[in-house]
């Protein structure tokens, strides 16, 4: 019988000098450098590999490091004549753990075949089984997929066509913990999830905890491949409080690391790093020196994220204090024994000088790196390496442009990825030798050598589809629409960006797995596409037929890209389209104009689609994206501030003549009484309600929308017979957040209106709040209290008394659903919210509220004034909201304009930041 787990300690100790060779490592470009890249551990697999071998009774022999043959050595016999021995089963599997410890993974694969074949011919099943397992592992590190599937799939057949034996539940969980990591390693993470659960189940029979713990830890891993990171939150979570009451182990470690790694990709990198800290305490505690190294790795990703996320708040004193802190961990993980953790710090350690421009120390570091480089042995570990910093030296030498130092640093890149081709060929791994043949068309592309960087792309993305990796093939097809473009083949571009789009379509879930830098790697990897696209639709097509065949595509693509948005900022596929817009206009009859501008880099498109009409209107200003942002910027300032009229309307004037001049005319004889908008970047931080025409402000002349996606209910009126609100406010001091002094006036203003129940200050809990919705259908839900909006969806949230209530528990408590509430919340107001300080896309958490809430409506505001105002502008939205055959949007303006009317509120900062999103009517 085997003794499973004698000393716990012993283990740990044994794993964490393993730990390098038994985990997936994949490097992938610099740009994707935080991606929490999967290392399924396998405590379970340490013991399995080769501890059995020493239960049953067997010793590695000495080997010299002369012999030739790794499989036999020379021994004497009695009669001093020398004799060479033929090793047993068991000796040639101790040798092939020597091999594959020493990282030489080929030689191990040859022993571990030989081992395999005298188990075979001794009819010893079990054992044949675990080495074929073990060489499994070997196939693997050198990216043999065909031949490590074959032998795993070997290694079953003979474990479930076996005769019974005591070992044989546990040495099958063991082999099955393998082919998980196998299949994980493939991107087959589904396959991998499932066969996870079968190992833990075969632990759960045989009463092996640990490896119950460990194969938990391996589906999380699994989860987050597949994008779904809340559940692998919830997964890891809960493996942490199971492993809390048990002592201190590498597993604890390792689940600790994997959960900080995941709350990093979620957005919640403050809890991330908490995590993370409290694994390396327990590492060191432990001394085990691989696992401190991978922390610190990923303490330094957690850190630059951190880093990045300061920076779009314009927070730079804090953004620079985690670059420092991240620079640190990862020097400290360069420590690590492992040259696999080695390269992987450093290579972050590199892109991040660069990122920094920190040029000097960039380059001092680069040959260091490229001197660890060669101490990898040819495997996708190694591939992905050489592509991650030939990608680092291109961004050099692009630093370096005109100097001799850019042509000598081209050159390397190009050597890197040509000796990373030529390694994914001889390893037949096609998705790795995509990798590096779209990476090196990427390098032509830059030294504008077309053909060749066409030739070397149209490779890639065959490659890629041949391994059906759609995750890389859309990289390809984007490269090759840029490439075409370049040649000024505009139909042959506009088909591959097409493509492009129409495969990130297909990936929708897999997008966050794919692109697992929080919003960053988004907007670098994904949001450009779309963007191009729409670039090169809406430029140069004199036809008139095939301009509105470009225009109608164009507008589609912005609407995909509002989806594809809101998926990242949700971190998974959220939104499904119900209705088009402009099918909801023209069906019932509406008179409102969508209207969709987009920011690109040297002007400003506007697209308009008019009530009844086929033919959409198109309209261009030449300005900068930078100038229409530094105008922007201003604006929102003097908005919030009380900045003189004069200067308030000089501004709100020039962005009017950008978006609505050109159309006024049109608009005028089209009859139009509201705009729909569907906003694009830093424009959603602006109320559309502000432009000024030079005589009047916009709101005067329209009632205003927005449309967050194509998320839209079937549009129905309010009936103001029905109304009841169920009215939530918080104004006493809670969790460092000041008073709000007038909320308990604006809800005793909203009773005497409509309708009402009430939760207040300690009434207003989480649970009483789910409660009072599952108990009665309230068509509008009110909440009244500190609440921000904010670029990532762990810091867009509401305040109630008992706890901040995030973007998704919101999305959970306000979508609760019974026989008392069989729709959806007809109207969601949410007073008293902001949008973050400094961060431009703030405005993407009110959106992601408003389409997580499911309301078909919501209100909110973009920025918070604790006042007079914010009551009286409920108590008159709610008058008119009574009065009867008034729509929603119309509501909103009569009530902003009796704030406009009067002499104490007329400033803009008072009844502008109130928006409308979703339905208007």
């Amino acid at each position: 019988m085997i003794k499973h787990r004698k000393n716990q300690k012993f283990v740990a100790r044994f794993a964490s000098t393993l730990m390098q060779r038994l985990r997936i490592r994949h490097f992938l470009p610099s740009s994707w450098f935080r991606r929490s890249f999967l290392r399924p551990i396998h405590t379970s697999v340490f013991l399995f590999l080769f501890a059995l071998l020493a239960v049953v009774g067997v010793t590695a022999l000495p080997v010299t490091a002369t012999q030739s043959n790794p499989a036999t050595e020379p021994t004497t016999a009695p009669s001093g004549i020398v004799a060479q021995v033929q090793p047993s089963a068991a000796d040639l599997e101790a040798r092939g753990r020597q091999l594959y410890e020493a990282g030489q993974f080929q030689q191990a694969a040859t022993v571990l075949q030989q081992a395999v074949e005298l188990y075979r011919q001794q009819g010893d099943v079990l054992r044949e089984a675990i080495a074929l397992s073990n060489l499994t592992l070997s196939y693997q590190q050198l990216g043999a997929w065909t031949e490590a599937n074959q032998a795993i799939a070997t290694s079953l057949d003979r474990l479930n066509g076996a005769t019974a034996e005591p070992d044989q539940p546990l040495v099958l969980a063991q082999v099955l913990d393998i082919q998980g990591s196998l299949q994980l390693a493939q991107g087959q993470s589904e396959q991998a999830l499932a066969t996870w659960e079968q190992a833990a189940e075969r632990y759960a029979q045989v009463g092996d905890s640990v490896g119950v713990a460990q194969s938990t830890l391996n589906q999380a891993q699994a989860l987050q491949a597949l994008g779904l990171y809340r559940r692998a939150i919830a997964t890891l979570g809960g493996l942490v409080q199971s492993l809390e009451s048990q002592p201190d182990s590498l597993t604890k470690v390792a689940t600790l690391r994997s959960l900080g790694d995941a709350l990093r990709v979620a957005g919640d990198l403050e809890q991330s790093r908490t995590v993370l800290q409290r694994s390396l305490t327990i590492a060191q505690q432990l001394q085990l020196t691989e696992a401190i190294a991978e922390t610190y790795l990923s303490l330094g990703n957690t850190a630059r994220a951190q880093a990045a996320d300061y920076v779009v708040k314009r927070q730079n004193e804090e953004a620079q204090a985690d670059f420092a802190s991240a620079l640190e961990f990862y020097q400290q993980a360069s420590t690590a024994n492992s040259i696999a953790t080695q390269t992987q710090s450093q290579l972050n350690q590199l892109s991040l000088l660069i990122e920094r421009q920190q040029w000097s120390d960039a380059r001092a570091l680069a040959p260091i790196v490229q001197r660890q480089l060669n101490r990898l042995l040819p495997s996708r570990t190694a591939i992905y390496a050489r592509i991650n910093f030939s990608q680092s030296l291109i961004k050099l030498a692009n630093q370096d442009t005109g100097s001799s130092r850019d042509s000598e640093l081209m050159t390397q890149a190009g050597q890197q990825l040509a000796i990373a081709s030529q390694q994914a060929t001889n390893l037949r791994d096609e998705r790795a030798e995509a990798y590096a043949l779209g990476s090196l068309g990427g390098l032509y592309e830059q030294t504008r050598q077309w053909a060749i960087a066409q030739e070397l792309t149209q490779k890639a993305l065959l490659l890629s589809q041949a391994s059906n990796a759609s995750d890389i093939a859309y990289l390809w097809q984007w490269q090759l629409g840029r490439l075409l473009k370049a040649q000024d083949d505009r139909a042959g571009a506009i088909a591959a960006y097409t493509q492009a789009v129409n495969t990130l379509q297909t990936l929708r879930s897999d997008l966050v797995a794919i692109n697992r830098d929080v919003q960053f790697s988004f907007r670098e990897g994904v949001e450009p596409v779309y963007r191009q696209l729409v670039d090169l639709l809406l430029k140069g097509n004199n036809d008139a037929k095939a301009n509105q065949d470009d225009l109608t595509q164009a507008r589609s693509t912005l609407e995909l890209l509002q989806i594809a948005e809101l998926d990242n900022f949700f971190r998974e596929a959220c939104l499904d389209a119900q209705f088009q817009l402009d099918q909801v206009v023209d069906q019932a009859n509406l008179p409102s104009a969508i209207i969709y501008p987009i920011i690109l880099p040297d002007r400003l498109e506007v697209i308009v689609k008019l009530p009844q009409q086929q033919d959409l209107q198109h309209y261009t200003t030449e300005v900068p994206q930078t100038q229409v942002e530094r105008t922007l910027d201003t604006l929102r300032q003097q908005l919030t501030a009380p900045y003189s009229f004069r200067t308030l309307q000089g501004t709100a004037q020039q962005v009017y003549n950008w978006l609505i001049r050109p159309m006024e005319s049109t608009l005028q004889e089209s009859q139009v009484n509201t705009l729909v908008f569907v906003l694009d970047g830093v424009l959603r931080n602006i109320p559309m309600a502000a432009l000024f025409d030079g005589q009047q402000y916009l709101v005067q002349k329209y009632g205003i929308a927005l449309a967050p996606g194509l998320q839209l209910f079937t549009p129905r009126p309010l009936p103001p017979e029905q109304l009841q609100v169920l009215v939530a406010g918080l104004s006493e001091s809670r969790f460092g957040f000041s008073p709000l002094n007038y909320v308990e006036t604006e809800v005793e203003q909203i009773q005497t209106e409509i309708p009402s129940q009430v939760l207040f200050n300690q009434t207003f809990t989480a649970n009483s709040f789910q409660n009072a919705i599952n108990a009665s259908p309230f068509p509008v839900v009110h909440i009244a209290t500190h609440g921000q909006f904010s670029s990532n969806a762990d810091q867009t949230f509401i305040l109630a008394w008992d706890k901040p209530i995030n973007v998704n528990e919101l999305n959970s408590l306000l979508r609760a659903t019974g026989t008392n509430r069989p729709e959806a919340i007809e109207l969601l107001v949410l007073s008293a919210c902001q949008t973050a300080t400094g961060d431009r896309r703030a405005a993407l958490g009110l959106a992601g509220v408003a389409v997580r809430a499911g309301a078909r409506s919501t209100l909110a505001s973009l920025w918070s004034l604790d006042d007079e105002s914010g009551a009286a502008f409920m108590s008159e939205f709610y008058k008119q909201l009574t009065s009867g055959n008034i729509t929603r949007a119309e509501a909103v303006r009569q009530a902003q304009l009796s704030l406009l009317t009067s002499s104490q509120f007329r400033h803009p900062r008072y009844w502008a930041p109130y928006v409308l999103l979703g339905n208007w009517l």
